[in-house]
Parts: structure tokens; C-alpha cells; sequence
């Protein structure tokens, strides 16, 4: 550090770029710094840095990431108080651009696998954003010495060595718990579960901390719902658990329905305490599907939904440039099952009504022969029967869904209550003049093979491979739309897939491998080698990266318009 110190002083009052001369490692006294990367001048891209500290100075005890929850869980906890210590310490530095930044992937709500602190049983290493200062383009090298030799080692020291363990004990036991919940369900037949107590409101449109200010109802069960778990460190937890099958979630508008199946798809994550939703868990496979128009299809076979086109379509191997609401639902569901979706979620508000529903009334009046689609209501039965695909449904409008239901939960003021006795005698009583359509079995799911030719991330003579925020990826002269992908909670969770794609896209693409099988050869190679792997810098700091399910990396895969499948 003494080194680094002498070349920020020989540099100072210099021109910007000769900061590139301080890249390297530098050795402290309880720490090791790496210098990866350089900005070019103070309004770009922030400088790259780890530092890394030796296990046997940090003397963590091995139980702290003694599984691999609980290693990603102490990450994100070290993560967070890094991101508390550095907030205290923005703007001391003076300078122009991005003088005196200094910044770490923080975690919102969500406890994600991240990139931001990598933990082993050796060494823990931060990796930071920093910006180095300047006046103008001049250097102040004596401001990026108290930045980088004291500022950021201080910020390290008191957020390593002084952490309140009590408070990381309870993120730990947490994670147990939640994990216990989820291999809970997964063995006695639950695809979700909300802990009496959740608190499921968010505080806005644009925001994930929980309500807190006005009429706040907390969750409980309908006692015939109810189930208990045995949990670790708690003794057991009572909430309403939510069957495999076909479960509608129903009721008057504002009543909370879209409010509680919101709170389901985010369970795919585990949440920090405090969040509310802490013990709302769900099946990791659990899927959003809506209608999406204008998006673009490769080559799906829709046709469990979707037959008879005009003009002899072939819908065993559909391709749009600009899918309609209910096409564009129909290739959602079928691209979702192709990479292992074991839940389907879906509101009808988000939902194409033509791909829903179609009374008997309509039936009458347009034969079958003239209507290419299937509505969801006669294949959401088959799903379960013949492939073991459970669906929850917020509806509002079609009471003819009670007849394929197997739960239905009626939310009251937002109290849940179980109607499904009630729903069956109604469905007995009111006959429903409307007949089945579709045949008596799903259809075949067909998995598709990914064409090289379909991945080019140059711009130019660069490549150009990036994340806008959470919604979009920029690949090359594409750009690909996740706005409608609705389970993405975390920019860096984009980054990440951005990144997957030029990786699997030279690694694994051959021409021969299923979209589903190039997906595990990923992972496998992310379980191996860690997440870093998908970055171009690996070995240095990879970049702000937290791991997205391969749910929403095939989504993002199948919405880039360059994609060639066969």
C-alpha cells in the first residue's frame, strides 16, 4: 500500500489517464487489494476493485456457510452492511463525474446469489465500485490515497469485524427456516405456502418494502387451509398451504386476489426479515404467464391451444414476428414447460380473454371448426392430470372455471376464505351448458434445438452485450423486452442473463442441444465454477451480477429476435 501511495503522489495534478498506471495488487497490512480495472476518465464507467481478506484473519465460524443457503445468505448479509457503511461514507471526497464514489451491489428485498462478496473457506473478498477523483480530468492523487488506503479499508474493517452476530444468526436461522418450509411442501404435496401473520401489501406501485401505514391486515389462514410445519429454531408455523392442482384465487375487485398472487410469485425467493413475506414461500419452479402482444415466437408448438389457422398455418411450429395476446399467451405457457415449469400462474386481468375463456353461448354461435383456439379452461385440467402442472388463477369474471378447480380461495376485505365446498355445490346446481373442446389429453410438448446463427453480439467492430436497467438486454444490433417477464426483481439479475448468453452462446451452442439441455449444461457449470464463470472478466471483479432462474434466462433467450431454432 505504501507502493500505491508513492504512485498516486507521482501522479497527482496529472492528466486523468494516468490512473491506469496504479492497476495491480497491492498488499496491506490485514488485507490484499486488486486494482482490475481503470476508468478512462471521471464521467465513465466507475474503477473495478476487490479486497481480500484471509479466513484466518476473519475467523468466521464455518457454520456461517456451512450449506449453500446459508453461504448465500451470509454473503447477502455482509452485502448489506457493507452497503449501510458506505452510505454514511458517500460524498466525503470532493471532484468532478464520479469522484469519490464508492459503491456494492445492494440487495433489496430478495436474498439473491450475488457476485458482490465471494466467501470460501480461504479468504473473503469484496468486490467495490469506485469512482477515482479528479477536478476536471486532473488527478487528486492525494484524495484517491485517503480513498483507496484508508476510506475503503475502514468501510471494510468496521463492516467484516463489527457486525452485530445476533442479527446475522437470525438472517441464518431464517434461511433454515425457509428452506425446511420449502423441502416441506415439496414432500406433502403444496405448491405454496403464506405464514399466518404475512403481511402482503407493498407500500407502492414502485416499491417492495412491505405497508406499514394504514389499513394493514396481516395474513391468516381459512382454518380448513391451515397447516403446520415444523420448523428449525422455532418449533413449527402455522399458514395456509396451498394444494398441487388447480387452485383459483377469486372475489371482488380491490379485495386483495392480484395483492396475494403477487406475494406467490415473489416466493420463488426467500426475503429478509422484516420483508412480510418472509414466510411466503413457493414452488422454485413457479412461472407468471400473461399475454404478451408484438412480442416475437420461434418456431412453438402451440398447438395443445392454438389449430386451424388461415391460410394452413402450422401451429406444431409457430413463428411471429408480432404475436397476438392470446398466440403470444399460448407460446408463454409452451415455452414455460419446456424449461421445467412445475407451476403456472396467471391473472385474468393480464390475460388474453379469447385464450381464457369461450361460453356456451359463443360456442353456439361460432362452430369449433371456425375457432382455432382452445381456451385455457379446457386444457388447465389436462396440465395436472397428464403432466403434473399445477396452476393458481386469480378470476373474477368466469364462474365456469369453478368446474376444473380443486381449491378456490375467496378473498374477503383481504381475508382468504376457503369457498371450494361452496364453489361445488354451485357447479352441481347451475348447469353449465358449455362442452369441452380440445381432445381429452394435453398435447405434446416439443423441445427445440438452438441454431448457432442465432447468437451475434457484435455492434460495429465491438460487441456489445449490457443491461438497461431491468427490462432490457442489449445484444449486439438487438434489444430484448423483459418488461413482461414478470419474476425478474433485480437488475443485476438482467446483467447476469445478458452476460449467460454471449457465454452459453460460445460455449454450449452446437446445434444439437435442446434450449432446456444448454440450460442445464449453465447451471451445471455455475454450480462448479460459481457465477463469476459468465463473466469476461473472470479472475478480476466480474461485474454486479446476482443469479436469475433458468425460467427467465430461456424467456429472455426465446424474446431475442435473432433466434434460429429447429
Amino acid at each position: 500500500m505504501d507502493r500505491l501511495k508513492k504512485i498516486l503522489n507521482k501522479i497527482d495534478s496529472k492528466g486523468y489517464k494516468a490512473y491506469k498506471n496504479i492497476q495491480g495488487i497491492y498488499q496491506g497490512e490485514w488485507f490484499k487489494l486488486y486494482i482490475d480495472y481503470v476508468q478512462g476518465d471521471p464521467f465513465a464507467s466507475p474503477s473495478r476493485i476487490r479486497l481480500e481478506v484471509s479466513q484466518e484473519i476473519t475467523k468466521y465460524h464455518k457454520d456461517y456457510y456451512s450449506t449453500p443457503t446459508r453461504l448465500i445468505t451470509f454473503q447477502d448479509f455482509l452485502a448489506r452492511e457493507l452497503a449501510e457503511k458506505i452510505k454514511s461514507n458517500t460524498g466525503k471526497l470532493g471532484g468532478t463525474g464520479k469522484s469519490g464514489l464508492i459503491a456494492i451491489d445492494t440487495p433489496g428485498q430478495e436474498v439473491l446469489s450475488r457476485t458482490a462478496i465471494k466467501i470460501n473457506h480461504q479468504k473473503v473478498e469484496i468486490r467495490l465500485s469506485v469512482g477515482l477523483p479528479a477536478k476536471g480530468r486532473t488527478i487528486l492523487g492525494k484524495s484517491a490515497a485517503e480513498l483507496l488506503c484508508e476510506i475503503i479499508p475502514d468501510i471494510i474493517k468496521h463492516s467484516l469485524f463489527n457486525f452485530n452476530e445476533q442479527n446475522l444468526i437470525k438472517h441464518l436461522h431464517l434461511a433454515d427456516q425457509q428452506e425446511a418450509i420449502r423441502s416441506y411442501l415439496d414432500e406433502h404435496g403444496y405448491v405454496a405456502f403464506i405464514a399466518n401473520g404475512a403481511i402482503l401489501p407493498r407500500e407502492s406501485g414502485i416499491s417492495n418494502r412491505p405497508l406499514k401505514t394504514g389499513n394493514v391486515i396481516a395474513f391468516q389462514s381459512p382454518p380448513t387451509l391451515e397447516i403446520e410445519i415444523p420448523i428449525p429454531h422455532k418449533g413449527s408455523i402455522k399458514g395456509m398451504g396451498i394444494p398441487r392442482g388447480v387452485t383459483l384465487i377469486v372475489g371482488g375487485g380491490y379485495h386483495g386476489k392480484s395483492t396475494l398472487l403477487k406475494a406467490i410469485e415473489r416466493g420463488v425467493y426467500n426475503h429478509i426479515p422484516g420483508d412480510g413475506r418472509e414466510y411466503v414461500l413457493t414452488n422454485k419452479q413457479a412461472y407468471k404467464i400473461r399475454a404478451e402482444d408484438g412480442r416475437r415466437v420461434e418456431k412453438v408448438n402451440i398447438s395443445p391451444f392454438i389449430n386451424n389457422l388461415p391460410f394452413g398455418q402450422d401451429t406444431t411450429r409457430f413463428s411471429s414476428e408480432d404475436a397476438s395476446g392470446s398466440t403470444s399467451q399460448a407460446a408463454n405457457i409452451m415455452e414455460a414447460l419446456e424449461t421445467g415449469a412445475e407451476v403456472l400462474l396467471m391473472d385474468e386481468d393480464t390475460s388474453a380473454t379469447n385464450f381464457m375463456i369461450r361460453d356456451a353461448r359463443m360456442q353456439e354461435l361460432v362452430a369449433k371448426g371456425k375457432e382455432p383456439i382452445t381456451p385455457f379452461i379446457d386444457k388447465v385440467r389436462q396440465l395436472y392430470n397428464d403432466l403434473k402442472i399445477s396452476t393458481i388463477l386469480v378470476i373474477g369474471g368466469s364462474g365456469d372455471y369453478l368446474e376444473v378447480a380443486d381449491t378456490v380461495i375467496m378473498m374477503d376485505e383481504y381475508r382468504p376464505v376457503d369457498v371450494t365446498k361452496e364453489a361445488k355445490e354451485i357447479v352441481k346446481r347451475i348447469d353449465n351448458k358449455r362442452h369441452q373442446e380440445g381432445g381429452n389429453t394435453f398435447g405434446e410438448i416439443t423441445h427445440r434445438i438452438i441454431l448457432p446463427q442465432s447468437f451475434n453480439a457484435s455492434r460495429g467492430r465491438k460487441e456489445k452485450v449490457d443491461a438497461k436497467g431491468l427490462n432490457t438486454i442489449i445484444f449486439g444490433i438487438n434489444n430484448i423486452d423483459l418488461s413482461l417477464v414478470e419474476q425478474l426483481v433485480d437488475t443485476s439479475q438482467t446483467r447476469a442473463i445478458a452476460e449467460m448468453i454471449r457465454y452459453f452462446s460460445k460455449k454450449y451452442v452446437n446445434g444439437q442441444d435442446t434450449l432446456s439441455q444448454l440450460i442445464k449444461k449453465l447451471y451445471i457449470d455455475i454450480e462448479i465454477n460459481g457465477l463469476d464463470i459468465i463473466s469476461p472478466y473472470y479472475g478480476q471483479h466480474p461485474g454486479d451480477l446476482a443469479l436469475p432462474r433458468p425460467l427467465e434466462v430461456a424467456a429472455a433467450i426465446n424474446r431475442l429476435r435473432s433466434l434460429k431454432v429447429k
